[in-house]
């Protein structure tokens, strides 16, 4: 147990520590977070809300150049949001965890 200096709770140090998820999982949430900031890698997710989609669909229906479509997806892939395979030339994509979505539909 500690007590501040400024005031008379007792207080288990350890205990709050114990709460803290590792640093691991902290620069996993973080690197979610930093996704999440680019409204574009957003409307990717929504897109894939109902299943698995051909990259050509997804540029299709952003209507953004191929480049910048790939450089979201691949970002998304690799912190561990999207799945992705391969059928003859195209790639299609899918939620990781499909259970993201609420999540973020519970922000706005």
């Amino acid at each position: 147990m500690n007590s501040c200096n400024n005031c008379s709770d007792e207080i288990d140090i350890k205990k709050l520590i114990e709460n803290i998820p590792s640093d691991e999982d902290l620069k996993s949430i973080s690197d979610i977070f930093k996704a999440l900031s680019e409204p574009l890698r957003i409307k990717i997710l929504f897109l894939l809300k109902d299943g698995e989609l051909c990259v050509c669909h997804i540029n299709s229906s952003l209507n953004k150049p191929q480049s910048t479509i790939s450089h979201h997806l691949s970002l998304l892939k690799n912190i561990n949001l999207l799945n992705s395979r391969k059928e003859g030339k195209w790639t299609y994509y899918s939620l990781k965890n499909p259970k993201i979505i609420p999540y973020i539909e519970k922000i706005i």
